[in-house]
């Protein structure tokens, strides 16, 4: 077949479909990654074919407050969907969407006639079991859960509103909601195959059929990959390390948390390395490292523990590694993660990104890495990972939907 994966957002919205991707290819599939400017390296490395999505998710990166967020996440679904039209040639016979691109996609497979699946790394659909991923917010019970996901949903549908209004016009369609269009793919029993752990998310009882859990879909690794020398040097140099970073996040703060990271670490008494990430965070000395962008799967075995904004990736790839976390979430779906790693007892309580001191982050540091319950935990859920395969039952299951 030749398919199509769109995403956008940030790297952790993009890189595990490189891994997923990969397997499809390796299966003798033709595939394409839709998504931003910024990723093309990163899709280019994999062997995929780079297909090009109009919007740059920086441009709003340093929005603060919930409305500012609503406004800048509508303007960039309205800029992504008047270009989303030409990502999508003649001759695709399968378009695999994220949770951000299927209000889109949807409508350009109406209009081509292009079966889709969906390919989600956040359980967004309500349920009982939990609220949704969004808020953040603390269990209402399982009905207030399923009420808040629906609300949450609907909120989503506001978002997508112009973009969808404008697609379908340039699709030469008739006028179609947001909403009106989520509940048709319902109604049909969409399917929705989702890339992430049950050690951390089980498959809930109440989801309609058609809904699967597969397991994690890792970023693509070149097989030939290696630490830098300098890090080698590091690793070897005392007891395992601490790595602090915030991917994409936190953009223009990396003083105030270069400060705050290197108190932390003299503090509890321990060495650390220093992602810089989008934040800049940044010191060296003796006890301490920056780095750039390294591989989750190649650092942090290596490591102690991992202090990190709980994205749905790092927040796997450290249980993956069986390392234990102190999680700082910032926006989004963070919360949601941060508190499942606590949940399962391999992470300490989250640190509210608002609230971190050094004083907090070092108290969280003493803890995960000198009680070994959080060690146990986070090796209990990697033996349940190591059991999944998730592009492998991914692949699988598109070709079982797809006959093919």
């Amino acid at each position: 077949m030749r398919i199509l994966i769109a995403t956008a957002g940030s790297r952790g919205d993009v890189a595990p479909y490189t891994g997923l991707g990969g397997e499809l290819r390796r299966a003798g599939h033709d595939v394409a990654l839709a998504t931003t400017d910024a990723f093309a390296p990163l899709v280019r490395e994999a062997g995929l074919e780079f297909r090009r999505l109009p919007a740059d998710t920086r441009a709003h990166a340093g929005v603060r407050g919930k409305r500012e967020l609503l406004r800048a996440a509508g303007a960039f679904m309205t800029e992504l969907g008047n270009g989303f039209a030409d990502a999508v040639t003649d001759g695709t016979d399968l378009l695999l969407l994220s949770a951000t691109t299927a209000p889109l996609g949807w409508h350009l497979g109406e209009a081509t006639g292009t079966p889709s699946i969906g390919v989600y790394l956040q359980p967004t659909a309500p349920t009982g079991d939990f609220p949704p991923v969004i808020t953040g917010a603390r269990s209402l019970g399982r009905s207030g859960n399923r009420a808040a996901g629906r609300f949450s949903l609907r909120m989503a549908d506001r978002v997508f509103g112009q973009a969808v209004t404008e697609l379908r016009h340039r699709l030469g369609l008739p006028p179609l909601s947001a909403s009106a269009m989520r509940r048709r793919q319902e109604e049909a029993n969409w399917p929705v195959l989702h890339g992430f752990s049950t050690a951390l998310v089980p498959r809930p009882s109440d989801w309609r059929s058609g809904m699967e859990v597969v397991g994690t879909w890792w970023p693509h690794l070149d097989a030939a990959g290696r630490l830098p020398a300098d890090l080698e040097d590091f690793l070897a140099a005392g007891p395992r390390p601490v790595l602090i970073g915030f991917g994409s996040m936190a953009a223009g703060e990396g003083e105030r948390l270069s400060e705050i990271a290197v108190r932390a670490l003299r503090r509890a008494g321990l060495r650390g390395i220093l992602q810089s990430g989008s934040a800049g965070i940044t010191a060296d000395g003796d006890d301490v490292l920056t780095i750039g962008d390294t591989p989750h799967a190649l650092l942090f075995p290596r490591l102690g523990a991992v202090v990190h904004h709980a994205g749905a990736g790092t927040s796997a790839a450290a249980l993956r590694a069986g390392v234990p976390s102190v999680t700082v979430p910032v926006t989004a779906d963070q919360p949601f993660w941060a508190a499942r790693l606590a949940s399962i007892g391999a992470a300490t309580g989250p640190v509210p990104f608002r609230s971190l001191t050094a004083e907090r982050l070092a108290d969280a540091l003493g803890r995960v890495t000198r009680q070994a319950s959080y060690t146990r935990a986070a090796a209990t859920a990697a033996s349940h990972m190591a059991t999944e395969d998730g592009a492998g039952r991914a692949l699988k299951a598109i070709e079982r939907l797809t006959g093919s």
